[in-house]
């Protein structure tokens, strides 16, 4: 019994020591990497495994660029590339992050949409308002620290791919040699699916998110002043900052790769690959759970929609008010950063009109994952410039290794754009 209290008591600590980079993780799982690693597995069945793999060390390292910032210098991503770019640049960016974000958004909510469409048939303009209001009054009553221990458990239906992969006959040795043999075909429906797994995987409001929560989580700890100034980074404090990251990255990186091969096992081994709608993609985890699959579905895509929603209004939020000079943060109370948490509920309520302009809500997810793959070219340049550059992160510039894999994240996405653009 002692043993057990004691593990019991280990397992607490090392999950709370766990944050800004387990959240990260889990938001970039939403709707729409459910949507894009659904349709890849359905289309391709196995033979996109090897991407998992591949884009493992560059998501932790590119990440872990973004983050570093944000502890380091005590402010977010933004507000650096003001202080120490071209303010053109910077506005540039945030557009088109805004824009992304909001498209993003758009695709969620519709996806939240249709599968609670699935547990009960509402009318679909009924359940994306629902969801729209329900978010935004979520957004700024609740503090997101507390929203998100909440829906970090709705995220667990997720594990039910997992599961699904060790009930379903799944050809392991297929699944394996194809992690390890690239299988390239140079098609303008692989490239663009490939830069969609690019995108919802290494995405643009993550590179602003993390940072921004990091500087949150100094606020907190008394780390840094609520008006500023340098923050206390320790050799301590960054050990723990880098494996939060990586654990976060492990884990999203983990169950994007059982949902692709579920998809693959299911609905591809059965001559489904085009996934049109919502129930379609829920066929996939039929042998798990037979009628059930729907709420297991539904309850997924929901749960991690109602975490990366705000997600995403919040990195548009820092972002955009860090351009402006508008006081941001959600440690700060409402009536202390109006133009914050009115940038929040804008971009979530803009998102709700994407839904209504004849876009099937599962094609939107991808087509937003593609948006966020050619948005990351230029973001990840500017991240690795600025987590080398000696004047903005004194002694704690990034290593080699995460260097070497930025750089690589860097060339892999700018070719696959460019290879986007004119194969034909």
């Amino acid at each position: 019994m002692e043993e057990l209290n004691s593990w019991q008591k280990k397992a607490r600590r090392f999950l709370r020591r766990l944050g800004p980079g387990l959240v990260t993780g889990a938001a970039d799982d939403d709707p729409s990497g459910i949507g894009t690693y659904s349709q890849t597995g359905a289309q391709y069945g196995f033979k996109l495994n090897w991407s998992m793999l591949f884009m493992l060390p560059l998501m932790v390292s590119v990440q872990e660029m973004a983050g570093r910032v944000g502890l380091v210098t005590g402010k977010g991503l933004a507000r650096i590339i003001k202080d120490h770019y071209n303010i053109w640049i910077l506005y540039l960016m945030v557009f088109f992050l805004v824009f992304a974000n909001v498209v993003n958004i758009g695709a969620d909510i519709g996806a939240m949409a249709a599968s609670a469409q699935l547990l009960i048939p509402l009318p679909f303009v009924f359940w994306t308002l629902f969801f729209t209001i329900g978010i935004v009054i979520l957004e700024i009553v609740i503090p997101y620290k507390q929203y998100a221990k909440i829906l970090k458990w709705l995220t667990l239906s997720l594990f039910a791919y997992i599961i699904t992969a060790a009930i379903v006959q799944m050809p392991w040795g297929e699944v394996l040699h194809n992690m390890v043999v690239p299988h390239i075909q140079l098609t303008p429906e692989y490239i663009v699916l490939f830069v969609a797994l690019l995108g919802t995987t290494i995405s643009p409001y993550l590179f602003f998110w993390e940072p921004s929560q990091e500087v949150e989580e100094e606020i907190e700890h008394r780390w840094l002043k609520k008006s500023g100034g340098e923050p206390q980074v320790t050799a301590h404090r960054l050990a723990r900052f880098r494996q939060d990251n990586a654990i976060g990255m492990v884990f999203s990186q983990i169950v994007a790769f059982f949902i692709m091969i579920v998809a693959a096992a299911t609905l591809n081994k059965n001559g489904i690959v085009d996934i049109a709608s919502a129930d379609q993609a829920a066929k996939a985890l039929e042998p798990l759970a037979g009628e059930f699959a729907k709420v297991i579905f539904a309850v997924g895509v929901i749960g991690t929609g109602l975490l990366a929603i705000p997600v995403l209004a919040g990195s548009a939020a820092y972002a955009l008010s860090e351009a402006l000079d508008i006081k941001e943060g959600l440690y700060q109370k409402v009536h202390r950063a109006r133009g914050f948490y009115a940038i929040i509920a804008g971009a979530t309520i803009s998102g709700l009109l994407i839904n209504f302009v004849g876009i099937d809500p599962i094609k939107a997810l991808v087509y937003a994952a593609v948006i966020n793959g050619v948005l990351a070219v230029p973001l990840i340049f500017m991240i690795i410039r600025i987590s080398n550059n000696p004047d903005v992160m004194g002694d704690y510039k990034s290593g080699r290794l995460v260097n070497f894999f930025g750089v690589i994240a860097l060339i892999t996405m700018a070719l696959a754009s460019l290879a986007m653009i004119f194969i034909r």
